[in-house]
């Protein structure tokens, strides 16, 4: 059975797009694919044990939101196990790769 866990649209400590701007869809895309991007970095075994960080649209009263989750088989234990390991350990931060990803500058 596939189970999928919510984990933000960007590392929880950084400010992220916010529903209703303008530009929202767009920035949140380019966001996500950098977060999940640092995610594969960090987090190099999750795809050999059967997790995948996909993106997933919410509807809201103010619109779609996206968010990047985690997905696995729960009938596979090593998954089922290190879904909550990765959970524990998500970035609160961009690495530097995400940052040059998304055109931050680093004063």
């Amino acid at each position: 059975m596939q189970e999928y866990i919510e984990i933000g649209p960007s590392p929880f400590e950084e400010d992220c797009a916010q529903v209703g701007n303008e530009n929202y869809r767009k920035d949140a895309l380019k966001e996500m694919d950098a977060y999940i991007n640092q995610l594969s970095r960090t987090f190099v075994d999750a795809e050999s044990k059967g997790i995948t960080f996909k993106q997933k649209w919410f509807n809201h009263d103010f619109g779609a939101y996206g968010e990047v989750c985690m997905y696995w088989n729960a009938n596979n234990e090593e998954a089922n196990s290190y879904v909550y390991e990765i959970e524990k350990r998500l970035p609160a931060n961009w690495d530097e790769l995400a940052m040059k990803e998304l055109g931050i500058v680093n004063d």
